[in-house]
């Protein structure tokens, strides 16, 4: 990989360790410090999310009309600034206005860096895209478990913890990513082929993306918040809740060479992987019919984090070769923004079917929005003019 991005891949492992101090802990410091009831929280939460989705969007047009280097740097400085305010005035109000700006800043970040890592190693394809998934993984691992054991100290320090993650996110796309030039996507093979393809066809390809990209998201958000509240109800603790977690992040982050093989060998084509992803979705919430001990959701979580390897990188690495030229950094914010609004939409959706017609029915939900996105992206490229060539292996995902 280019030394560029790796520079990339140690600011946004840094970027992500420094949000995953906080995201944890939001709704836990809001009502138990902050005083607020859980409904006010899930608002707060929802103005975070909201606020990611415009910075998505807007990091995006700054990648495109600015240049990846200044489009991190102005996401970089508006979620320091939020932050700053955050570790000085966390009372009530201020912290829903500052959490709300720190969504703008960081949403902005995240489609800039899937823009860059493409422009910076354009014929790394897939490999691209996947290590930056990594890093951000190793951000989310650390993140998570160091934010605890600060926030058992002092919640304050785990504001300004987040800062000073943030102020080394900063000086490490000073230091790497200053003088990198970006250089223009290759005329070659799926790229070169959306480039030609008209517009419009070219849009309703994106638009079937997103509806399953952000379908899969409804999903998986579930396990963080309806599942959640159905261990509970299972008797499970949770020590071993957490402890899914940490089976998430310790395959991702060791399992990724061994996968990459498995989709090298099986999985050449892209719109291959991401059918055989949802179809993995879908196994893994199936699992979870009749599941009510800790191993059957060890097992359903272990599926489960299998096709997010799967999908989570070839998403944006099918929607950069879709990109026209000077479209980058849009396309990249509009399926960031996808994922956001999937995550912030998801919650109220699941909450309500299981409220109303319990866990059961849920479950055949979301089996159904994965088959759904297996549908989307069977149709995404219907009006795209198809290759001639065979797939280049050497897009094929390595890390």
């Amino acid at each position: 990989m280019p030394r560029a991005l790796w520079w990339l891949l140690v600011g946004m492992a840094l970027n992500v360790t420094g949000a995953s101090f906080l995201w944890p802990l939001n709704t836990i410091y809001l009502h138990e410090q902050l005083g607020q009831p859980l409904a006010v929280a899930g608002v707060v939460l929802m103005l975070n999310s909201g606020g990611s989705v415009i910075g998505s969007l807007a990091g995006g047009f700054l990648f495109d009309r600015i240049g990846g280097f200044r489009a991190l740097l102005a996401g970089a400085v508006l979620t320091m600034a939020a932050l700053a305010g955050l570790s000085v005035w966390h009372g009530w109000p201020h912290y829903a206005v500052w959490l709300a700006l720190v969504g703008i800043g960081s949403g902005v970040v995240f489609p800039a860096a899937s823009a860059y890592a493409g422009a910076i190693w354009p014929e790394g394809g897939r490999r691209a895209f996947n290590a930056l998934y990594v890093a951000q993984n190793i951000g989310v691992a650390a993140g998570s478990a160091l934010g605890g054991l600060v926030a058992s100290y002092s919640f304050s320090l785990v504001f300004f913890a987040n800062l000073l993650l943030y102020v080394a996110f900063l000086f490490t796309i000073i230091a790497g990513l200053r003088r990198v030039p970006i250089l223009p996507p290759p005329r070659k093979k799926r790229s070169g082929e959306a480039e030609r393809a008209p517009s419009r066809a070219v849009g309703w390809a994106l638009a079937l993306l997103c509806a399953g990209y952000g379908l899969c998201w409804m999903s998986y958000v579930q396990w963080s918040t309806t599942i959640a509240a159905y261990t509970r109800e299972l008797g499970i603790p949770v020590g071993q809740y957490s402890l899914l977690w940490t089976i998430n992040g310790a395959l991702i982050v060791l399992g990724q060479p061994a996968l990459a093989r498995v989709i090298r060998r099986f999985m050449p084509m892209l719109k291959r992987q991401i059918v055989i992803g949802f179809l993995v979705f879908a196994v893994s919430f199936a699992m979870l019919f009749g599941a009510n001990s800790f191993a059957e959701l060890a097992a359903s979580m272990a599926v489960l984090t299998i096709a997010e390897m799967i999908v989570w990188p070839a998403i944006p690495t099918v929607v950069s070769e879709l990109a026209p030229p000077g479209k980058a950094g849009f396309y990249q914010g509009v399926i960031n923004g996808t994922a956001t609004a999937g995550r912030m939409i998801g919650p109220v959706i699941g909450g309500s079917v299981a409220d109303l017609f319990g866990m059961k029915p849920l479950i055949v939900m979301l089996v159904s929005f994965a088959l759904l996105a297996v549908l989307a992206v069977l149709m995404y490229d219907r009006w795209i003019p198809k290759p001639t060539e065979k797939a280049d292996e050497k897009t094929a995902v390595t890390v």
